[in-house]
């Protein structure tokens, strides 16, 4: 073999070995991956996530206050931890005390079989994790009540322009107030009208739900009555042609072309209610996280920053969740998916 002929197939060795980027180029056609779209939507965030991060990181070390340094995210993470922690032992806690009731009781019903046992409720305290779960159940229980109220209410408005003239001065009228106005006029009612002895739920629990119920309506009523009033006028044409009853005009027609809109006014509505739940919270003092922040407030300790920092990125994680569960369900039920936003 010649010299030449050993350049030549080394040369042409060299050409057919891939380069790195022809490589990522097929491997990216062949599992229909967009680098760019990749970049945008994961690499962006975590890059933007990690600048954000340094900031805080930056900031936290030059704020002092008079409980010391402003926490920055390395004691945030390990208040978090903290917290987790003291719901565990909280827990266990609970545990041993339903356990020392049981072998009681059953001593006591083995001294004498008629006796009754009695199971008392663990009184300690609610962890941060017990504290999240009571301000959900709250903004979903005056979210659905408001939703049961503004969405009929929304749909007569839109379908009967005379009860629209009727209604839209009050709607006008009451639009702009803040929920937090309405606290204290909610929590003299409920105080004057739920009088129980044995109560079902706590009257703060009720002052909250109905204050996240007041902020709820409005958006939802106004998105729907224009969901529904600018109905497309073919669609009403061929309910017209097809002699459909009101009640089926609705269900087949209305609902589901004024899809976007009502779901457009329900993601608000969640949206204020969740910042709104915080601040209902700390005034009624029901035991969410409303409540969990104004105590740390109030405590004033040296891990009381930090703590409410959890509790700041716990409540903008949840309300983010909660839009987006919104948003799939909104993708889900809606029949024309173009219409759904981002």
């Amino acid at each position: 073999m010649t010299d030449a002929t050993v350049v030549s197939q080394s040369v042409h060795g060299e050409q057919n070995k891939p380069s790195p980027l022809s490589f990522l180029s097929s491997l990216s056609e062949k599992f229909a991956v967009n680098p760019g779209k990749v970049f945008s939507t994961v690499l962006m965030p975590i890059i933007g996530i990690v600048v954000f991060l340094l900031i805080w990181s930056g900031a936290a070390q030059n704020i002092d206050t008079s409980l010391g340094k402003f926490p920055g995210p390395v004691v945030v993470w390990e208040q978090f931890g903290s917290l987790y922690q003291e719901h565990v032992t909280e827990r266990e806690k609970a545990e041993a005390f339903y356990e020392r009731q049981e072998k009681r009781n059953a001593a006591r019903v083995a001294k004498d079989p008629d006796y009754v046992p009695k199971i008392r409720a663990y009184t300690g305290k609610e962890t941060f994790l017990d504290q999240i779960a009571t301000s959900l159940i709250t903004v979903m229980s005056g979210f659905l009540l408001a939703a049961l109220i503004a969405i009929p209410l929304g749909i007569a408005i839109g379908l009967n322009k005379t009860l629209n003239a009727a209604v839209n001065p009050i709607i006008q009228i009451f639009k702009p107030v803040s929920p937090l106005a309405w606290l204290p006029l909610v929590t003299m009612v409920v105080s004057a009208l739920y009088i129980s002895p044995d109560p079902l739920v706590a009257k703060s629990f009720l002052n909250s739900m109905i204050t996240v119920m007041l902020c709820c309506l409005w958006p939802m009523v106004i998105n729907t009555s224009v969901g529904v009033s600018s109905l497309d006028s073919d669609l009403v044409n061929v309910s017209r042609v097809l002699r459909l009853p009101a009640l089926k005009h609705i269900q087949k027609i209305v609902l589901p072309a004024s899809v976007p809109m009502i779901f457009t006014g329900m993601r608000l509505s969640l949206g204020v209610a969740w910042m709104v739940l915080i601040a209902a919270e700390m005034l009624a003092q029901n035991p969410g996280l409303g409540k969990f922040v104004w105590d740390e407030f109030q405590n004033g300790s040296s891990n009381s920053l930090a703590r409410i920092m959890v509790a700041v990125i716990v409540i903008g994680v949840i309300g983010f969740g909660l839009d987006r569960t919104m948003l799939q369900i909104q993708r889900f039920v809606s029949w024309d998916k173009s219409k759904v936003s981002h």
